[in-house]
């Protein structure tokens, strides 16, 4: 398995344009993001398929 991504990388959902870190690979490319949320103000974690994802610019 090729992985994409490496532990902490900046990359862009697809799906809504939100900057995401990179946090761990769970499993066959399933990847565990986190990001800022502004209306709360917290730390938010998620876990995102690798193919809805690309590198930050």
């Amino acid at each position: 398995m090729k992985r994409l991504f490496k532990k902490g990388e900046r990359v862009r959902s697809k799906v809504d344009g939100k900057v995401m870190e990179v946090l761990k690979y769970i499993k066959n490319k399933v990847v565990e993001v986190k990001w800022f949320d502004l209306s709360t103000k917290e730390v938010r974690t998620n876990k995102i398929n690798e193919n809805k994802l690309s590198k930050a610019a």
